[in-house]
């Protein structure tokens, strides 16, 4: 199954190592904001450090404080990951998928036509646990930031209209 055909299903929940060896447990319906997975190729690598790093200044700069929870993942040892981490000064999860295990659960194949163990690809996950949308740019690792910040734009109007009651409804009345 491809990462598409997750698309308006139950986001698979994971546990992983993060870059320091400690396992990090995910069951995103359990989150309570937005989760951006985003699957890259290898830590250190020219095109992932760009695609880590755009989103580590787009926590500072473009998205909400506490509006989203970002977590790259990438076949890396937790070595790699925690040299990569501490180097690039990321501000977000990075967890280890040696085995593929999480990549094969969100139906992540080989990058690159398969010369790359893993194909660099972002999944927007909602507060409710599903599975929004996918991108599946390899060569573009710039688009990744920009197609994550569309799509929080687009959940936090969803969010805002769904607390916004009916035009012609009565608020509910407090009792004194």
């Amino acid at each position: 199954m491809s990462h598409a055909a997750l698309i308006g299903e139950q986001a698979p929940s994971l546990s992983l190592p993060n870059y320091t060896g400690k396992t990090y447990s995910l069951t995103p319906r359990e989150s309570g904001n937005p989760i951006v997975l985003f699957f890259y190729p290898s830590s250190g690598s020219y095109g992932c450090t760009k695609e880590a790093c755009q989103f580590r200044d787009a926590i500072a700069d473009t998205f909400k404080p506490g509006k989203v929870q970002i977590i790259g993942l990438s076949p890396d040892p937790v070595d790699k990951q925690k040299r990569f981490f501490e180097k690039e000064k990321l501000t977000y999860l990075v967890l280890s998928d040696v085995n593929g295990d999480a990549a094969k659960s969100y139906g992540i194949g080989k990058g690159l036509f398969g010369l790359a163990p893993v194909a660099r690809v972002t999944v927007v996950i909602d507060k409710k646990g599903i599975i929004r949308d996918t991108l599946d740019a390899t060569i573009n690792d710039g688009a990744h930031s920009k197609f994550v910040a569309k799509w929080l734009d687009k959940l936090e109007a969803e969010y805002a209209s769904a607390d916004q009651p009916e035009a012609g409804s009565t608020p509910p009345q407090v009792a004194e």
